[in-house]
């Protein structure tokens, strides 16, 4: 073999593999003669036909593999270099929601990249390796709190939150095993856990290879550093941008800026909200001039999972939903009912329902778990707890969606509390959903309101049939017919797989809208069948459902009813200018979920 073939066998395996660091010291006695202005060992040269046994032939590349084919060792060094650079930038350029994903979002030139870059190359060799896995592990944590932000945003209509939202997912993974079963829950942990650690890895290894590659290169890598650089400045003065996306982006230091005002935010929130807490204009009325207007009346709070203000305006919905509110307003009508309907603001979209339930019920606005958790461990009064305070009603919780310890049901008030496992339902799962609303209003009418020789009683009941994911869900059958609720086994056998309604968002919020009627419709078949004079109930939503129902609405009204036969606890409320009938008008009034408590006590105590 000739010297200068060698040598570019040499140079093509030096290229394919991994060459030390520039700035390492060149290796001193190991005894190896150098050509004469070559660099290289001097060896006999061997007859081209004759193959390399020698032990060196083994080192470069797995099993010698780099030097037998050093062109194919070559492109996939060049390969994966790409691939690593690509791996960087999506990184450094992917957005935190879904709907913000499109190819101008990746040929843009990101500051935090250029700067990182210029970082690198000045570092000298042990600091700049140590600083290379430091941002590579970096870059990977904010790659995957962007992705969670994603799933935040797809469900709850919001970012993540570093400091309140742990708890929720542990939810979620509950949500999962009920909605698909154990098998499903498990391999979706499974799939993130594997995820999550492959994200870290891969960028990780991604940097440390452009580094590397950079500091080979050290020449070019400034020179396009400084162009970068030079660019992004350019830019920005400039405010150029590709349709609506600007070209320069700073994307990724305003992320983590906003992350850590959150944090900051939240702290503050905290004195904020106990200076909230402490001012309640009832503290001090004495119990019998509570709720006078409502005294001997049966009062139902019920809330309808997800029965936000899509299901009414959106036109794909409007026309069917509309059909079942005048239904029910009707058939009400004719049993000697009459109904007000308004708007209510919810602090939250998509889930978080148990915010949206103690926001209606303590007049404070319960935006997190933060206040929650502060809200559920003080003594502030509830709705529920000041009808307890007169003792003149018995207070009764119905929450089928409650399958463990609920130990914050002490702190609303509530005399008794039938949750899924109390209910004598013997039927199957639907979905998240354990009982269908249906035979949760039979099941609160055997058991409480049904009973001879009882007192008054104030109830509040979640209805969980319009839960999410609305896939397989009950339908109306002739209440004769509900038994202890094994007659839904058939009927969860004809109804969709949530696994392939999930695939297309327009069945989704078909089904959506169908849960929501199932639920309007037990409720009202119920006030018509057992409901007499001293029935009141209000009825709402919690929240707007997901943004995949949403389909970019991003307002927070949800749908609130009052329904009474006697005309004079409607009258307490005629200046409030609520709709007749089921439907709210869409200039119906407007308020914060957290103002109903002290207006709705206003209305019916002694000066109301």
């Amino acid at each position: 073999m000739s010297l200068f073939t060698r040598s570019r066998q040499q140079s093509d395996t030096t290229e394919g593999g991994a060459e030390p660091d520039d700035d390492a010291p060149a290796r001193e006695g190991t005894g190896e003669q150098a050509g004469p202005g070559t660099g290289e060992r001097a060896e006999p040269e061997k007859p081209e036909t004759e193959p390399d046994t020698s032990p060196d032939a083994a080192r470069p590349g797995w099993f010698g593999w780099r030097r037998r084919w050093p062109r194919t060792a070559r492109g996939v060094t060049v390969g994966a270099s790409v691939l690593a650079g690509a791996l960087v930038l999506f990184a450094l350029l992917v957005p935190n929601r879904t709907e913000k994903i499109e190819f101008a979002s990746f040929v843009r030139v990101p500051a935090e990249g250029v700067l990182l870059a210029g970082l690198l190359l000045a570092l000298p060799p042990k600091p700049r390796r140590i600083m290379a896995v430091v941002s590579g592990l970096a870059l990977g944590l904010l790659t995957v709190l962007k992705f969670v932000d994603m799933g935040f945003y797809q469900v709850l209509a919001r970012p993540f939150d570093l400091v309140l939202d742990w708890i929720l997912l542990d939810d979620a993974t509950d949500f999962l095993r009920e909605s698909f079963g154990r098998t499903g829950q498990v391999l979706a942990v499974i799939a993130v856990v594997v995820l999550f650690v492959a994200v870290l890895v891969l960028t990780t290894l991604a940097v440390v290879r452009l580094t590397n590659l950079m500091v080979r290169h050290r020449p070019v890598a400034a020179r396009t550093t400084l162009i970068l650089g030079t660019a992004w400045i350019t830019c920005m003065t400039l405010g150029l941008q590709i349709g609506t996306v600007p070209i320069a982006t700073k994307g990724n230091a305003e992320f983590l800026g906003n992350r850590v005002e959150q944090v900051r935010a939240g702290l503050r929130d905290t004195r904020i909200f106990q200076k909230q807490a402490a001012v309640d204009a009832f503290a001090k009325t004495p119990p019998d001039q509570l709720l006078t207007g409502l005294r001997g009346k049966d009062v139902l709070f019920t809330f309808i999972e997800s029965y936000g203000r899509v299901a009414i305006d959106d036109p794909a919905m409007a026309e069917q939903t509309d059909a079942a509110l005048k239904e029910g307003t009707g058939r009400l009508k004719a049993a000697g009912f009459a109904s007000r309907s308004g708007w209510l603001r919810s602090p939250v979209t998509g889930a978080g329902s148990w915010l949206a339930h103690s926001t209606f019920l303590s007049g404070l606005w319960i935006k997190n778990q933060q206040r929650y958790r502060s809200l559920t461990t003080s003594d502030r009064m509830t709705l529920t707890k000041y009808f307890g305070k007169t003792g003149a009603w018995r207070t009764v919780g119905v929450v089928p969606g409650v399958r463990r310890a609920w130990p914050e049901g002490k702190f609303f008030g509530l005399d008794h509390i039938y949750d899924s496992e109390h209910l004598g339902y013997h039927g199957p799962y639907f979905s998240w959903t354990p009982v269908p609303d249906q035979f949760s209003m039979e099941a609160f009418q055997r058991l409480e309101h049904g009973r001879k020789d009882r007192e008054p009683i104030m109830a509040e009941i979640i209805l969980a049939s319009s839960h999410n994911p609305w896939s397989p869900i009950a339908r109306m059958i002739d209440w004769e017919d509900l038994g202890d609720g094994s007659v839904f086994h058939r009927i969860k056998k004809e109804g969709t797989d949530p696994a392939e309604v999930w695939k297309d968002p327009e069945k989704v919020r078909a089904e959506y809208r169908k849960a929501i009627e199932y639920s309007l419709r037990s409720l009202t078949e119920w006030v018509e069948r057992y409901g007499d004079e001293d029935t009141v109930l209000v009825f709402l939503g919690d929240h707007q459902p997901v943004p995949t129902v949403l389909a970019g609405d991003t307002g927070k009204d949800v749908p609130i009813s009052i329904v009474a036969k006697d005309p004079k606890v409607l009258d307490r409320v005629a200046d409030w200018g609520w709709s007749d009938g089921l439907k709210p008008a869409p200039d119906a009034p407007r308020w914060g979920m957290d103002k109903f408590r002290d207006r709705f006590m206003t209305a019916y105590g002694p000066q109301g």
